[in-house]
């Protein structure tokens, strides 16, 4: 008897431990794709509507602009810069830490690359003296506080590049829609919401500005859950009724 108790006792020790390597390696594997190739992120505001909603959970690819020190978790200071550095194409929708505050995390779309002058005219973007073309489309269906569905004006802006995308310019006179120049200095990046109206971005010099290239996080790749500002994801028996389905699994652009 006292034979086989010891043995009953060494297996579940064995199977514990077990348990426990699985549950190392797992953790282990978890924290290397989120340092060295996607990570997690949520939408919490409606600045780059109707592109990412409120409610909107997206992966973000690390490895599109290499690393930096704000690539790892806490942003320790092990080293400065870049490692296999790529620079932000114009029109990407990215993540990066803002350079007045980096433990919040923005997400906008690059509009202006180093050197560039940036400047808004009566709602209309301008990029190196050159207006960028903006085309009227049908509206944004939005809704207000208490629920109301309302209309909102849709543009659609193509930029030199050829990147074409949504934004909303809901006031005809917003305080953003006419600046000053920006000029672009060099290892920055102008950074622009789609919610041209309600987003704090490069143009406010105060908050935000041009972004530095060691404060990107990663491109914006895919949506992989959507859920109505309204709902939550903990209540997920509302999912059926809040869950934004059509958005689950689509790519960013």
């Amino acid at each position: 008897m006292a034979t086989n108790e010891t043995a009953g006792t060494k297996k579940s020790t064995s199977e514990l431990g077990d348990t426990v390597r699985i549950v190392a390696h797992a953790l282990i594997l978890a924290l290397l794709i989120r340092v060295f190739l996607f990570q997690p992120f949520n939408i919490p505001s409606g600045s780059m509507k109707e592109t990412l909603l409120v409610g909107d959970y997206l992966f973000v690819s690390k490895y599109s602009y290499g690393y930096s020190r704000y690539s790892l978790p806490f942003s320790p200071a092990l080293f400065s810069g870049r490692i296999w550095s790529s620079d932000p194409k114009r029109g990407d929708v990215a993540v990066f830490k803002n350079p007045y505050n980096t433990a919040e995390d923005y997400i906008k779309r690059v509009i202006g690359l180093p050197g560039d002058k940036i400047q808004m005219i009566d709602g209309v973007l301008h990029i190196n003296g050159v207006f960028v073309p903006k085309k009227r489309v049908e509206d944004f269906i939005g809704r207000d506080r208490r629920g109301i569905k309302r209309p909102i004006p849709r543009y659609q802006e193509t930029l030199p590049n050829g990147v074409r995308y949504f934004v909303l310019d809901e006031l005809r006179s917003g305080p953003l829609d006419t600046t000053p120049i920006y000029k672009v200095p060099a290892g920055h990046f102008f950074m622009m919401g789609d919610n041209r109206d309600n987003s704090t971005d490069s143009r406010v010099s105060n908050m935000l500005g041009p972004v530095p290239l060691e404060n990107f996080v990663g491109r914006a790749n895919r949506l992989f859950f959507s859920v109505d500002e309204a709902g939550s994801l903990l209540k997920f028996w509302n999912w059926p009724r809040d869950i934004r389905w059509s958005r689950i699994f689509s790519a960013i652009r």
